[in-house]
């Protein structure tokens, strides 16, 4: 069996706009894909067409050797998650009936949930150490909180494949940093993730492949320290952008051409 979300010759966009065509794209389990690219590329689009929400253009979406167009929404829904950025206030819902939802899935849009259901959620509540939030109303939730209590929905979705668009945009850098690390523990326990960022020192800090995505197109996907050069991130945001690499080898990014000589810390 083919493994993974792939994308053949795939084109993406609306019926008056195509954004992108020949998209090749590989998420396997246990990996991380990470998409970068400026705000109207198209990552979203592409997310949703990943995720079946939109037809595909051209070209043709895999999971796991399954076409999505064989699929139906339930069957799709039961084998990729989906965390959108963060959401505003919404119902004054409780965090475990957020986490609940998750089960819809699996149990139904009108069943009730069963006592393993809750478990479940409950099961994904502590995994990202945020059990303690279960009677809280989700609108009262610090941003960060928000964000790992969507993680916590798509976990207890129970599937092989989560996609995430923009999990950190807006987040203080502590939260960005506990939301990556939540992230990266899903890969390895050999769940498969896309995530789209602004901030390529997160593709170096947890991708194990990156896609650059522009209005040139997108491009196959390449480790962080392969795909994420100066020259590239120039092109690719159209602002002087420098790589530095510290003398233990991790890597981040700087504005403008590189000045003086930096150290690991």
């Amino acid at each position: 069996m083919a493994v993974g979300i792939k994308a053949h010759q795939l084109s993406i966009g609306y019926r008056e706009r195509l954004l992108a065509t020949d998209i090749q794209l590989h998420v396997p389990r246990g990996q991380i894909v990470c998409l970068l690219g400026p705000n109207g590329c198209g990552k979203t689009t592409l997310f949703k067409t990943l995720l079946g929400l939109l037809p595909a253009r051209a070209g043709s979406v895999d999971i796991d050797g399954l076409g999505m167009h064989t699929l139906s929404p339930q069957a799709v829904a039961r084998r990729i998650a989906y965390v959108p950025q963060t959401q505003g206030p919404v119902f004054p819902y409780t965090v475990e009936e957020i986490v609940l939802m998750g089960r819809t899935a699996r149990v139904g849009l009108f069943s009730a949930p069963t006592l393993r259901d809750r478990e479940i959620a409950a099961e994904a509540l502590a995994k990202l150490h945020i059990a303690h939030l279960g009677t809280q109303t989700f609108p009262t939730l610090s941003g960060g909180q928000r964000q790992l209590v969507l993680i916590a929905r798509a976990l207890a979705q129970q599937t092989p494949y989560v996609v995430l668009d923009e999990p950190t945009a807006a987040l203080d850098f502590g939260n960005q940093m506990k939301v990556l690390e939540q992230i990266r523990a899903l890969a390895d326990a050999e769940l498969g993730l896309i995530l789209s960022t602004h901030n390529p020192d997160h593709a170096f800090a947890v991708a194990d492949q990156v896609v650059l995505m522009s209005k040139d197109g997108v491009t196959p996907a390449q480790p962080p320290a392969v795909q994420l050069t100066g020259e590239r991130l120039s092109a690719l945001y159209d602002h002087p952008i420098d790589v530095v690499t510290l003398a233990d080898e991790r890597r981040f990014c700087v504005s403008g051409p590189r000045q003086g000589t930096y150290r690991s810390p």
